[in-house]
C-alpha cells in the first residue's frame, strides 16, 4: 500500500460558505509532513478565518486548533456558533477554553 503525505479536509457552517463564496472547494487535500502540522497552520495556509474556528475534528474526534494533524487524517474545521448542547457533548467548549488558555500564555505549546 502506498503511503501518502496528504490529508483530507472538510469545512462546515460559515467556513464552508466562506470558501465556497471564493469559488474554492470546501473539501480538499493538503500536504502534511510526517512530523505533522497544527490545524492553525493548515487553516492559515488555506486562507481560512482562523478566528472563526472553534475546534478541529481529527478522524472523528474533537481536538484543539493547536494540536498536530498527520498525513492520512480526516480533518474537519468547525466554526464557532455550534448550538449549545452539541458544543458540550462533542467537546467543542472544552477545546475553546484550551485554545484561549494557550493563546493567553502567548504560545501555542500544549503544556
Amino acid at each position: 500500500m502506498e503511503r501518502t503525505n496528504r490529508a483530507r479536509v472538510r469545512l462546515f457552517g460559515r467556513l464552508h460558505t466562506f470558501r465556497a463564496s471564493q469559488g474554492l472547494p470546501t473539501e480538499f487535500e493538503v500536504e502534511i509532513p510526517a512530523e505533522g502540522r497544527t490545524g492553525h497552520e493548515i487553516a492559515s495556509a488555506e486562507g481560512l478565518p482562523v478566528g472563526e474556528i472553534e475546534a478541529v475534528f481529527r478522524n472523528g474526534r474533537v481536538q484543539n486548533l493547536y494540536d498536530l494533524l498527520f498525513p492520512g487524517d480526516r480533518i474537519a474545521f468547525v466554526p464557532a456558533g455550534t448550538p449549545g448542547p452539541y458544543r458540550m457533548l462533542l467537546g467543542l467548549y472544552r477545546e475553546k477554553l484550551e485554545r484561549e488558555r494557550r493563546e493567553a500564555k502567548g504560545g501555542k505549546d500544549p503544556h
